[in-house]
């Protein structure tokens, strides 16, 4: 890398290499020769002395010397990934919806706590990533492992202090009995946000080392034209955590939080993953801690790379004052055009997927009627491979065709576009609502919208705080049997039949003569939507185009700018991708969400918790929105960037005239 700066000095501050005075011609061209060729960085001391054994101290076990090499590290820092990814961007996102039911917080709360997690990287990111640089990076990421798992294990205490979790009321009945309000009973339930804040900040704090010095030890450890595909992997490992995530997460959702209950106000047990991945994460700290300071062959790698850093005297300028030194430094980073207009781009690009990432499986829950381990499931399918698989094709790419800094920006603007045109989904696929008695429709013609009492119950005495939703025969569905107007029920294989209801209305179909036409079943309509896999499919599509830019702009950043900045780079990019993507991403989202809120959950206390009914076309068209915005501003910038950059002079081009000099001489 630190060829460059050597390779623009003119002939004149060469020639004199000898004993007090010029050299001969062919002393001369071989001196340009030997300095044009690629040396290590300038500044940076050589790190041979730090290519130690693995181990702990004196305790070098040969078994652990097979782990002493990229692939080793490699291997430990995806499983590091995977974690985080499970715990972070798979478990919380699938538990957000029936967080919001436990512990009655909406949806722009829980976006607060989605943030957190970012607002702690954005924190610490500039100083973990300058004082980490000259530090030894694997310890770094052992005491990440550490913070991993005790956010995991925080996050989980609140189901533990909580109680028994009290579904609303265990009224299931046709009528509602006297109620006293206890204030501090249903307000103490939401004070739990402040311990997701101090989960989040926790896991924040152990992420930070993760994707800014782990990126960066493995760009150190291997050559330039592996480096995107090493970092590829590593990112692409990163989802598979967020896919084991979604899965596991789904999957224990179908357990209930607290007993064996089939209730259709059912909440899973969120908590059990966080506390596997708890130890999962610690066991990681051990293979760190035994890794050196740099791998055996960082030197001799450091030694062949070329660079390709931003000509606009940057370079220079960082190795004259020694820029790197000192906290106060930090602002020359900034005075970098291209790196500033890439890290924008990317922050742009965060937001919409971190937004998606935390309510996608929402969106799909209410949008075509699933239930909520179902959506998780669906969520996860679509999400992780679809990113992965964007990963894995740029990195491969950006590897065999040796791209440089140049195309691979033309590669990301060329990605991004398409990726743009494929989330126009959200407007072909959006389904209506299904018919709500008092939400979206009047009761059989009798009471008025926005209204659950109308006359056919109004002598029920039902209580909105216990939503309890039942379908009519007619295909309508109905807050409550109370509002409904049932009178009595049956139990049938653990299903309820509800009978006797006058306010529901003769069935749009004719009924099978066996059927009661006043009847409700228990739980909500079976939607009518048929779209669901054509969303699916084209937002898959969306994904991975979108993170195909990913792997691509971590390389740009790396190599358009100083050797010693590379990991404050990252760090600058990190801070930028919470401040402007992944802090204001789920809190935008959220509260775009709530907006389209027509049911709020109203408790005894007439305070507002969740929401239970959404208007889909609304919910939609803020959601396109928001994402064609964000991706409109992301092209404009990876643009400007392309624009901008200029590239320094041709390293091989010199090498070639100076080879020719040297032979012309000779003859």
């Amino acid at each position: 890398a630190g060829a460059a700066p050597a390779l623009r000095k003119r002939p004149s501050q060469l020639s004199s290499r000898g004993q007090g005075g010029p050299s001969s011609p062919d002393l001369r061209l071989q001196s340009r020769v030997s300095v044009s060729r690629p040396g290590p960085a300038p500044g940076r001391p050589p790190p041979e002395c730090d290519e130690g054994p693995c181990g702990w101290g004196s305790f070098t076990p040969r078994a652990l010397q097979l782990c002493n090499n990229p692939e080793g590290y490699l291997s430990a820092y995806s499983l590091l990934a995977v974690f985080q990814g499970i715990v972070v961007n798979g478990l919380i996102n699938v538990s957000i919806s029936t967080i919001e039911k436990r512990f009655e917080l909406n949806s722009s709360l829980t976006g607060v706590i989605s943030a957190s997690y970012d607002i702690a990287f954005c924190v610490l990111s500039l100083f973990v990533s300058f004082f980490g640089e000259r530090g030894h990076k694997p310890r770094w990421l052992a005491f990440s492992s550490f913070m991993i798992g005790l956010g995991s294990l925080v996050f989980a205490l609140p189901h533990f202090a909580g109680g028994i979790y009290q579904f609303g009321s265990k009224l299931e009945g046709t009528s509602s009995a006297n109620f006293t309000c206890n204030t501090s009973k249903e307000s103490s339930l939401s004070n739990y946000l402040y311990v997701f804040i101090l989960a989040q900040l926790l896991l924040g704090i152990g992420g930070t080392p993760l994707y800014t010095l782990g990126t960066a030890f493995i760009d150190d450890s291997v050559p330039k034209h592996k480096s995107s595909l090493y970092i590829g992997i590593g990112y692409a490992m990163s989802l598979l955590g967020p896919a084991i995530g979604y899965v596991l997460g789904g999957q224990l959702l179908n357990i209930y939080i607290d007993i064996d209950l089939d209730d259709p106000r059912w909440l899973g047990a969120w908590w059990i993953a966080f506390l596997l991945c708890c130890f999962g994460t610690w066991l990681l700290i051990v293979p760190f801690s035994c890794f050196p300071k740099h791998l055996p062959g960082t030197a001799k790698v450091q030694s062949e790379k070329i660079s390709e850093t931003h000509d606009d005297g940057s370079e220079a300028f960082v190795e004259d004052r020694n820029i790197g030194k000192n906290f106060n430094d930090f602002p020359v980073a900034l005075l970098n055009p291209v790196l500033m207009c890439l890290i924008i781009a990317a922050s742009t690009e965060a937001l919409v997927a971190t937004g998606f990432a935390t309510f996608l499986p929402k969106f799909i829950e209410n949008q075509f009627g699933q239930s909520s381990s179902y959506s998780a499931t669906l969520g996860g399918i679509v999400l992780i491979p679809g990113a992965a698989l964007g990963q894995i094709i740029s990195g491969i790419l950006v590897s065999k065709y040796k791209l440089d800094c140049k195309n691979i920006i033309k590669f990301m603007l060329g990605t991004c576009s398409v990726a743009l045109l494929l989330n126009t989904v959200f407007v072909f696929s959006k389904c209506g609502n299904e018919p709500f008695a008092g939400v979206s429709e009047t009761y059989n013609g009798t009471g008025k919208l926005q209204n659950l009492t109308a006359s056919c119950n109004a002598n029920c005495n039902c209580l909105r705080s216990f939503y309890y939703p039942v379908c009519g025969r007619d295909e309508v569905q109905y807050f409550s049997p109370c509002f409904a107007g049932c009178t009595s029920f049956t139990v049938q294989k653990r299903k309820k039949t509800y009978q006797n209801c006058s306010c529901i209305g003769l069935p749009k179909r004719l009924p099978d003569t066996e059927k009661a036409p006043f009847e409700a079943l228990a739980g909500k309509c079976r939607t009518q939507c048929t779209f669901l896999p054509l969303f699916l499919g084209f937002f898959f599509f969306a994904v991975v185009f979108t993170f195909m830019a990913v792997t691509p702009t971590t390389v740009a950043i790396l190599r358009c700018v100083p050797d010693k900045q590379r990991s404050f780079a990252l760090g600058v990019q990190s801070v930028f991708l919470r401040l402007v993507g992944t802090i204001p991403g789920p809190i935008l989202f959220g509260v775009a969400i709530d907006s389209s809120c027509t049911l709020w959950d109203i408790n005894k206390c007439d305070i507002k918790g969740a929401c239970w009914v959404y208007d889909n076309s609304k919910m939609a068209y803020m959601l396109i929105g928001i994402s064609a915005a964000c991706k409109v501003i992301t092209i404009f910038f990876i643009g400007t960037a392309f624009c901008l950059y200029k590239p320094p002079p041709d390293n091989s081009a010199t090498l070639q005239k100076d080879a020719e000099l040297v032979s012309a001489v000779h003859m």
